[in-house]
């Protein structure tokens, strides 16, 4: 959008003095004091009330408003679902400088989220600050390492939050010779290849980041062509998804053997981020934060100081004690311009120390949600048609272009490996992406449009 053609923006006051104090909160790092969070999340849940219609409205019939709330618990947190039939601001929707579809939606200005400058300044000042303290926790100030991105840039996909986060990624914490493999013709096998031989060579440790099912595809691509790496210690995986829980054909252990044997990655070094439309802020797991620490750790996430996660029952949607499964409810300060509160369609519970873990997405038979998660995977591209062709498309392109590769020998000896795990080849979706690649991205000229790719 032009100078000439920006929206006059009238100031709220009350608005600036709440973002000014999600900032500070942000600013002071995951292990900051967490309790400015329980007096800012009723003013914050006010504040919308008033500006949020549909919100508002959902409020109402609950019988909830502001004068009710006395604790963060007792916001009414607005379904997912929601989002994908209403324009949920708390703002005036002109004003929106960045948009991302919602999973598992048609292509309609419903069924997206917006936000405006202070809501985007939130979230990639937010998912930086998780970034670095979970994927990045052994970084000083200012350093940086090669990150090879197996997953869309914004430029492909610029209404995935999820190609915005990674280069986000890759602009904060790359060096100049970090770049997204993907194109329209597929994964570049041989740059990947190419650049994991000159780290193994060179001793330079990187950090890979993508999609939880390309990694998996690569792992096995590589198995069945005797293709495997020691990359240096310090090398670290981020990825994205793990299909709510499952991890495609694998179970989450055999994905970190694979890791370890193909990559020379042990399991501490792979990051597992949970990451979604409707709310702002990335979860990660922290095993690496906890080993460069010096401390052991289960598998766990933790929420920074201006989030919160909680478990509700499936029938009544009551708090439920630690340890118990239930659908997980975001509770999320960076939510400024959207909703704070937001429920979700994730099964999952919530331990002692705030931390959570998801077990599924909720499965619905005979219009109840039943205790057992759905049995079909959901990728971190999202359930939307086209993302779930363009992650096909990835995983065809890895196996096929592997087919190519030539054999190499371990860089050390080694056991025999056992054979490939399972994993059944996708069907090259060609016809439909030709159709529906970048059949959304936003109109040339908007402001979101220019907004949602972040400036290099």
């Amino acid at each position: 959008m032009t100078p000439n053609a920006t929206p006059d923006i009238q100031p709220d006051p009350v608005r600036e003095r709440l973002a000014a104090r999600i900032r500070t909160m942000i600013a002071a790092g995951v292990d900051a004091d967490r309790s400015p969070f329980d007096e800012l999340a009723p003013e914050i849940f006010a504040w919308q009330f008033e500006r949020n219609t549909p919100y508002r409205e959902f409020c109402e019939a609950k019988g909830i408003t502001p004068t009710h709330v006395t604790d963060w618990r007792q916001i009414p947190a607005f379904p997912t679902d929601s989002f994908k039939t209403a324009i949920v601001t708390s703002f005036p929707p002109e004003q929106a400088v960045m948009a991302q579809i919602t999973s598992g939606t048609t292509a309609n200005r419903r069924g997206q989220i917006f936000r405006d400058d202070i809501g985007r300044e939130l979230i990639l000042t937010a998912n930086r600050t998780m970034t670095g303290a979970y994927l990045f926790p052994d970084f000083a100030r200012g350093q940086r390492c090669r990150i090879l991105i197996l997953a869309p840039s914004p430029e492909m996909a610029p209404s995935m939050g999820m190609a915005v986060g990674m280069d986000e990624t890759r602009r904060h914490f790359g060096t100049p010779d970090s770049r997204f493999l993907l194109d329209y013709s597929g994964l570049d096998i041989k740059g990947l290849i190419a650049a994991l031989e000159q780290s193994e060579a060179t001793g330079v440790p990187l950090a890979m980041i993508g999609s939880t099912s390309a990694f998996v595809y690569f792992f096995n691509a590589c198995k069945a062509r005797s293709l495997r790496f020691r990359l240096p210690a310090g090398s670290r995986i981020g990825d994205g998804g793990g299909y709510r829980g499952r991890f495609g054909e694998l179970t989450q252990d055999d994905y970190f053997r694979l890791a370890e044997e193909i990559l020379g990655i042990p399991a501490s070094h792979c990051v597992n981020v949970l990451g979604m439309a409707e709310s702002a802020t990335n979860y990660f797991d922290d095993t690496l934060r906890a080993a460069v620490q010096g401390r052991t750790s289960q598998r766990r996430r933790l929420t920074p100081p201006w989030a919160r996660v909680a478990a509700v029952g499936l029938d009544d949607l009551q708090p439920l004690p630690p340890g118990q499964v239930g659908l997980l409810r975001h509770y999320d300060l960076a939510n400024l311009p959207t909703v704070l509160a937001v429920q979700t369609d994730n099964l999952g519970y919530v331990d002692h120390d705030g931390s959570f873990q998801i077990v599924g997405r909720a499965k619905i038979v005979d219009g109840k949600v039943a205790p057992l998660p759905s049995e079909r995977p959901v990728g971190p591209m999202g359930d939307k048609r086209i993302f779930r062709f363009l992650e096909a498309y990835v995983n065809f392109s890895i196996r096929f272009k592997m087919g190519l590769a030539r054999a190499r020998q371990p860089a050390v000896a080694d056991h025999a490996l056992p054979a490939p795990l399972p994993m059944t080849p996708p069907v090259c979706p060609c016809d439909e992406l030709s159709e529906e690649m970048l059949a959304n991205p936003l109109p040339q000229g908007s402001a979101a449009a220019e907004a949602s790719s972040p400036a290099r």
